[in-house]
């Protein structure tokens, strides 16, 4: 009973956070039409680019289409969900490990879109079975929806 309760915590938790990292990534679509919203174009100096709209349409498409894509799979239910939400974790923390380079700098914000790329790889791995406590979720529970809804 306990292990089925921490399963749907995961698994919940899970979907929220890759909402959170869709909805932020899709939300800064604005980037691509602003060049960057008044950031100072001094921010790419280190970077190939001389403005922010290669880096906002990388951002729009690669990072906010994987934790979308994910965040629709998790939330039907499919059996690729956990593929596509490990992907978008290593999107997630490639995309920030890059910006901080590239930028030479660091602020609070990239250090919570690297948490929420960490933290949807390590539940992905929890629900595949590497977290011995925590079972591993079986994949026709999971098409059925058993899982999140406590059927047996």
């Amino acid at each position: 009973m306990r292990a089925n309760i921490l399963t749907r915590i995961a698994v919940r938790t899970l979907i929220v956070v890759v909402i959170f990292n869709a909805v932020s990534a899709v939300g800064k679509h604005r980037h691509v039409f602003t060049n960057g919203l008044g950031m100072p174009t001094s921010f790419l100096a280190n970077s190939p680019f001389t403005s922010f709209f290669l880096p906002a349409l990388i951002l729009l498409v690669v990072v906010g289409g994987t934790a979308t894509l994910a965040a629709g799979l998790l939330l039907g239910y499919r059996e690729s969900s956990l593929l596509w939400t490990a992907f978008a974790g290593f999107v997630m923390i490639i995309w920030i490990l890059t910006e901080t380079v590239m930028i030479q700098g660091f602020s609070w914000l990239q250090a919570l879109y690297f948490t929420t790329g960490m933290v949807e790889l390590a539940l992905v791995l929890a629900l595949l079975g590497i977290v011995p406590w925590l079972p591993r979720i079986e994949l026709d529970a999971w098409r059925k929806r058993s899982t999140l809804h406590g059927a047996k």
